[in-house]
């Protein structure tokens, strides 16, 4: 059975170990995903649950967030959707025989309930109370299809009607509804039914929305597939092909790409291979098959699961739940049958999840601080991988230094990246123990590149549940939190962060973040959430990162006083790649000389064609960042395999060789994530060079004060001054009429020269100040520091812009 996982290139994983109060085991109940956050509410064994409960899928905690407001009764079998950090509550089973159709929003971001109250549609009545249905959410627009009613008054007396009326609600921006209608629509309707699922899916060639029914429950259980056009408001049942899954319900339906993924739920017992259109007997399945909705066609994963497959598959279940986060399916608890002589239900103890194909490539490498002999680099994460294959290839040593004045440098990635203390951080990468590298994500298999940093306290940031919090209107607020990859519906200016309050890797700047254009004495109540636990529990927070910061090479000084040219890009295409140069005078080569290396350079990194480059293994980490100071030479007759676009087999790094970076070298980064489906594509290409020795490191810590006319520009020396520090430097990027031969070039100007580690930037200046969008919208500043050889790397910090705090959708 495990067999047909593998020939599907999938692979359940069990989650085996987590931390945090664990919910009791049980079915009914309902989930969704806010980023890696899963939400659980509601369902039960033995009594209904009202409590909420959240698992954090990057740290493995559970929690109970502090709730407030209107906080619902529990419910089973109720609707329950999310629209970007609000959830809406429909209906449900409260307590047996007794429905609902209530109606209740809870905002994530401040983990509070309020009952809302639609208005009635214009013509008809409202829904009735049910539980069953499904209720599916597209835009501002929620639609409710089917479900059990009770037709008696009495709830001791309990007597079952299907139903099949489909309605409506529309929803306020941000919070609140608006109110019921009943769609007129073509076609035929469904049949009636209850504990069927419902998908909407949206074909990014047509941007037609369609709405597919699923299954479900009437007396028997149904297998039959229905579609919804949205636009026209059309039924139809779609021609499928493919072997069509059983009959079922209780299953659960999600869809990640184009596929809707089913799994599970009450299937009829066979009797000799036929099916009773009245089945009396019944099983729990674990069955798996997912429809392609652009073909209609079903493909089945696995048929079911034997008892002795069941530490490899989850096993046979109903009413359980199943949330998609990213292209991860998860499955949580369950029934998985009916105990006539305990005369109870038997619920599922297990968490599972699936990735359904392979990672995205990560954003490109960026630097946070380079050195003669190593690069501390780091790329935002990618959600639900288990690790990255990072790699460089090089050039032979440049065989020049730059000329008094003219900071050295390498190529910056136009994302800044945070500077880190040297002192503040300790890097160990483990090797893996066996040839290949294990994709369950066993500890003793991943290399867990653990960075620890070091953070002041009063550089954290404060996670209260305060309504009115306020902040000393001269302090910034430090980026602390990790860098997420913002691409599920959030928008830039108003994100929510979902993260761990404390984890073990490097997550984010220790110093330098990035700084908002706004007044810092009051933030949005909204911003601010706390769950009343422990400090190493998960939080949903607003954003709050200030400033940017990182250390950039590749710059040009053209004198002392007129505008500089610093290069703001560093994206390479590897087929296309054009190797800038440093004009250096017959004296200055023979000076650098004294401080390269005396060994022979490496035959692999002689100057040939990008693509016709090798690449070499860096390693496999755990976290979105490494030190990179040495890389892993292949053996000739495997030269070939770090070449591939995409490779499953990981060599066993203790049987390589190491080759340690070399000063004043080109390197070139690319780095992709891993998942249970393999590794996935290299993102595109960044460049950086390490530093020739002689030359001051780069300043750090910089801070942002603001004034009321002025802003206060402050910076500690470099880690390594590599002698005394004669003078500083700062350049603020300006706009220009002057029509570059390079449009990614930011145009500096100097605004400050001398020994202190600070200076004013007046709002005269700041008036000339050009807006960077290559990101979020920023004012760059850059900071380098002088000794007696000349100017090392500069420091890029990016100044937010024009970013708002508000209410959270």
């Amino acid at each position: 059975m495990a067999a047909a996982v593998a020939a599907a290139g999938r692979s359940w994983r069990r989650v085996s170990s987590f931390t945090g109060p664990v919910p009791r085991f049980r079915h009914g109940h309902r989930a969704v995903a806010i980023r890696e956050l899963l939400i659980i509410f509601g369902g039960g064994n033995e009594g209904i649950a009202d409590e909420l409960h959240v698992y954090n899928t990057v740290t493995n905690q559970w929690f109970l967030p502090a709730v407030r407001g209107d906080i619902p009764p529990g419910c089973a079998a109720h609707g329950f959707v999310c629209d970007g950090t609000r959830i809406l509550v429909f209906g449900g089973m409260v307590e047996y025989g007794r429905y609902s159709n209530d109606i209740y929003e809870l905002q994530a971001s401040r983990w509070l309930w309020k009952k809302v109250k639609p208005q009635p549609p214009s013509t008809g009545s409202p829904p009735c109370p049910r539980l069953g249905h499904s209720f599916s959410l597209y835009g501002n627009k929620c639609y409710l299809f089917g479900g059990l009613a009770n037709e008696s008054e009495d709830s001791n007396n309990n007597v079952p009607r299907y139903l099949n009326d489909f309605y409506e609600l529309e929803l306020q921006h941000g919070s609140g509804v608006i109110g019921w209608s009943i769609p007129v629509t073509k076609g035929i309707l469904p049949s009636p039914r209850e504990s069927h699922t419902s998908i909407i899916y949206c074909r990014k060639d047509l941007g037609i929305p369609k709405m597919y029914i699923f299954g479900g429950m009437c007396g028997c259980r149904l297998n039959d597939l229905w579609e919804l056009d949205i636009g026209t408001m059309t039924w139809s049942r779609p021609e499928t092909k493919g072997t069509v899954p059983l009959p079922r319900s209780l299953h659960t339906a999600n869809v990640i790409g184009n596929k809707m993924y089913v799994f599970g739920g009450w299937v009829p017992q066979a009797a000799e291979g036929e099916i009773s259109a009245q089945d009396s007997e019944w099983k729990c399945t674990s069955s798996f098959s997912y429809l392609n909705l652009d073909t209609t066609e079903w493909i089945s994963l696995i048929p079911d699961c034997p008892e002795d497959n069941s530490n490899l598959l989850p096993g046979p279940r109903a009413g359980h739940c199943a949330v998609a986060v990213g292209t991860r399916l998860y499955i949580w608890s369950g029934r998985d049958g009916y105990r006539k002589a305990w005369n109870n239900q038997v619920c599922c103890k297990d968490l599972w999840y699936l990735d359904t194909e392979k990672p995205p490539a990560p954003s490109q490498v960026q630097l946070i601080r380079a050195t003669t002999n190593s690069f501390q680099v780091k790329w935002d994460e990618v959600p639900t991988v288990e690790g990255y294959l990072l790699q460089l290839n090089a050039d032979l040593p440049v065989s020049g230094i730059p000329v008094t004045g003219v900071p050295e440098a390498s190529l910056l990635s136009s994302q800044g990246a945070p500077v880190i203390h040297q002192s503040q951080q300790s890097v160990n990468m483990v090797l893996p123990p066996e040839i290949k590298l294990d994709l369950h994500g066993h500890a003793n298999n991943m290399v867990p590149n653990n960075v620890h940093v070091s953070v002041s306290s009063n550089s954290l940031l404060k996670l209260e549940a305060k309504e009115n919090k306020t902040e000393p209107e001269n302090t910034v607020m430090q980026e602390t939190t990790k860098n997420h990859t913002d691409s599920k519906g959030f928008k830039e200016s108003n994100a929510p962060s979902f993260l761990p309050a404390c984890t073990s890797g490097l997550q984010a700047s220790a110093n330098v973040g990035e700084l908002h254009d706004l007044d810092t004495r009051t933030v949005n109540p909204d911003a601010s959430v706390s769950s009343n636990i422990s400090s190493t529990q998960t939080m949903v927070t607003q954003q709050a990162v200030k400033t940017e910061s990182s250390s950039t090479n590749g710059a040009v000084v053209k004198d002392e006083t007129s505008l500089t040219t610093f290069n703001a890009k560093s994206e390479v295409d590897e087929s296309t790649f054009i190797m800038q140069s440093n004009r250096v005078s017959p004296g200055q080569r023979n000076d650098i000389n004294e401080h390269l290396p005396k060994t022979t350079p490496l035959r692999q990194m002689a100057t040939v064609k990008t693509r016709e480059r090798q690449w070499y293994d860096v390693g496999i980490f755990k976290n979105s960042s490494a030190l990179v100071s040495q890389f892993y030479l292949l053996p000739e007759e495997k030269a070939s395999i770090s070449n591939k676009t995409e490779k499953e087999d990981v060599p066993d790094y203790r049987l390589l060789k190491k080759q340690d970076l070399l000063p004043g070298t080109v390197y070139r980064f690319r780095v992709a994530a891993i998942n249970g489906c393999g590794v996935g594509p290299f993102s595109k290409v960044s460049e950086f060079k390490t530093c020739i020795p002689g030359f001051p490191g780069a300043p750090s810590t910089v801070k942002i004060t603001k004034s009321v006319d002025c802003i206060h520009l402050s910076w500690e020396p470099p880690a390594s001054p590599s002698g005394n520090i004669l003078e500083y430097s700062a350049y603020l990027a300006v706009r220009t009429t002057h029509i570059q031969e390079n449009p990614n070039q930011l145009m500096f100007m100097k605004i400050y020269c001398g020994l202190k580690t600070s200076c004013i930037v007046t709002a005269a200046q700041l008036s000339n100040a050009h807006v960077d969008y290559t990101a979020r919208p920023a004012i760059v500043f850059r900071i380098s520091a002088k000794n007696e050889r000349g100017y090392g790397p500069a420091t890029q910090v990016r100044w937010l812009q024009e970013m708002k705090t508000s209410s959270l959708k």
